[in-house]
């Protein structure tokens, strides 16, 4: 199928590493120009040559999107970058765990920076290039939380409820200038983080990696944990010319692990 991504150009936030990589590379392997982000400086440039493999256009900005002007400074040099920009995956990493009642007022507001307005100044950002061109795509990974609070997350619970409120209302706003918005939620996936917070814990059993992972299965219909790229192709089909009239969505991904029906 052609996703219709050739020549088109994307902002993937967070992108060096885990899902925003795969979003990346998904995009990439379609045709689409990527700009990319993140705040090490070496994984965001070994990230970048690997893109570049699939004959597209990539602009790598080293970056901490929790830092003032930080988010229009990355929106500014992919769209000078590529003259355009049509799609913007927003992304950044989840708060500490915990129970509500542990956290103090710094904790929740700084939960609500990095978990919300990163995506609220990204979007903020990009929206004029959009409507520009009268085309657009915002896709925003967030957490299958965003459906199903998860137990122990009380900070990732709140804001991404929050943040799926903003993009639901967003979609109504912004449809009629050809721009379409949709969330992503996944449950666990097989990214770097989650394979050393297994291979500390099979060094601390003295286990095997597939045995240290094995309880994070559980509850998961399919009986596995997902590939990033599973992700990066969902994300890719929702950028595309296929996905125009998909909006407003939150897509749980997570092979059948929140039972919401909605």
């Amino acid at each position: 199928m052609d996703l219709g991504l050739k020549g088109r150009a994307a902002a993937v936030a967070a992108a060096s590493k885990g899902l925003g990589r795969a979003s990346a590379e998904a995009l990439a392997r379609e045709g689409c120009d990527v700009a990319i982000c993140a705040r090490g400086a070496e994984a965001l440039a070994a990230t970048a040559d690997e893109l570049r493999a699939h004959g597209v256009r990539v602009h790598a900005v080293a970056a901490d999107l929790n830092a003032p002007d930080a988010c229009e400074r990355f929106v500014a040099e992919a769209a000078d970058a590529f003259g355009r920009l049509d799609i913007l995956v927003a992304n950044n990493g989840g708060p500490p765990p915990g129970p509500v009642a542990t956290f103090d007022d710094a904790a929740f507001r700084a939960a609500f920076e990095a978990n919300l307005m990163v995506t609220v100044r990204l979007v903020r950002a990009t929206l004029p290039h959009m409507r520009a061109g009268g085309w657009g795509r915002v896709i925003a990974i967030t957490s299958a939380a965003a459906k199903e609070p998860i137990a122990g997350l009380g900070l990732s619970n709140t804001m991404r409820a929050g943040l799926a409120g903003f993009l639901k209302t967003l979609a109504g706003e912004v449809a009629a200038d050809g721009v379409t918005v949709n969330t992503v939620a996944p449950g666990p996936f097989l990214t770097d983080r989650l394979t050393s917070i297994g291979e500390q814990r099979a060094r601390d059993e003295g286990i095997s990696l597939e045995q240290a992972l094995a309880p994070m299965t559980q509850g998961i219909p399919v009986g596995r944990i997902g590939d990033p790229a599973e992700l990066g192709a969902l994300v890719a089909f929702l950028a595309s010319e296929r996905a125009a009239y998909v909006n407003g969505t939150t897509i749980q991904i997570d092979g059948g692990k929140v039972a919401s029906l909605l």
